[in-house]
């Protein structure tokens, strides 16, 4: 348990806004983003000495918006001249998108320290490690609680095989004889809305429950897993590895992100999905582990 080397994890969800606003896929517009447009000029008439990139806007109002619908709304305050998107090419971290309040005349300093930053945890061995960690930090929580991880990497179960594609499961993980097929994401983006359903498709298929264990999912993919008898589990905060504290405090700290290095996943996080697996079999919830 614990054991990784580079060619189990692939960075492809770089925690970074990798193409212009225009050009990203959005779901179609939701009435939602009305409101939203409304609390984000309100937000940048308060900070209009500020500088942000859109990813970090997405997390600061994830709370109350989906990331999409945060993403609609500054496409919007930008088209309506309410907010000014300024877009920057980086020789490593590509094409991000810096917002701010138009008028504000010394946008590029602040600019640079974001993307300082961003360069720095988009790196590919950070975001090697970032996904290394998530995975280790739940091979060793989930035992706690009783969830045993009996398989990695996983396209083949009980007899069957996915072929479909060439996509895996991250863990197996079994208790009381049902096998949870689990998904572990550590990046500051939901899951890739694709490759969401391809990993239903693959619980369904392998006989296996799925179990999604993210920093931060929207409820209807949160409904989504639900209604096919599985559990979504948000851990909220990115969890960098140890020996990141100070960088991952910075992180937060500058740029408002949920990051920490925390040495376990926190019991709570855990008792969630091992209480909501009580309910399940029909056995008592506990309070501790």
């Amino acid at each position: 348990m614990g054991d990784w080397d580079e060619s189990d994890y692939d960075p492809r969800e770089p925690d970074y806004e990798p193409r212009e606003p225009e050009a990203e896929e959005l779901p179609p517009r939701d009435h939602v983003v009305d409101r939203a447009k409304d609390e984000l000029e309100g937000f940048f008439a308060i900070n209009n000495a500020a500088v942000y990139y859109q990813r970090q806007l997405q997390v600061v109002f994830e709370q109350k918006y989906f990331h999409w619908i945060t993403a609609h709304a500054l496409r919007e305050l930008v088209a309506e001249r309410m907010i000014t998107v300024e877009i920057i090419t980086h020789p490593t971290i590509g094409v991000i998108a810096m917002y701010h309040a138009p008028g504000h005349r010394y946008w590029r300093r602040q600019a640079n320290k974001i993307i300082d930053l961003v360069s720095r945890f988009s790196e590919p061995m950070f975001t090697l490690a970032l996904g290394a960690h998530g995975e280790m930090m739940f091979d060793a929580a989930l035992p706690r609680a009783g969830f045993m991880p009996t398989a990695r990497k996983v396209r083949s179960y009980s007899g069957r095989t996915w072929d479909e594609t060439a996509h895996d499961l991250d863990r197996v993980f079994e208790r009381d004889g049902i096998a949870y097929g689990a998904e572990i994401k550590n990046t500051l983006a939901y899951i890739d809305r694709g490759e969401l359903d391809v990993k239903l498709r693959m619980c369904l298929h392998l006989g296996l429950r799925p179990l999604f264990i993210v920093r931060m999912a929207p409820k209807n993919y949160i409904d989504e897993v639900q209604k096919l008898g599985g559990f979504t589990l948000v851990f909220k905060f990115q969890f960098y590895p140890l020996g990141e504290k100070v960088f991952a405090d910075r992180v937060k700290a500058t740029l408002g992100l949920y990051t920490d290095s925390p040495l376990k996943v926190h019991d709570g996080t855990v008792l969630r999905f091992l209480n909501w697996h009580l309910r399940k079999i029909g056995k008592p919830t506990v309070t501790a582990l």
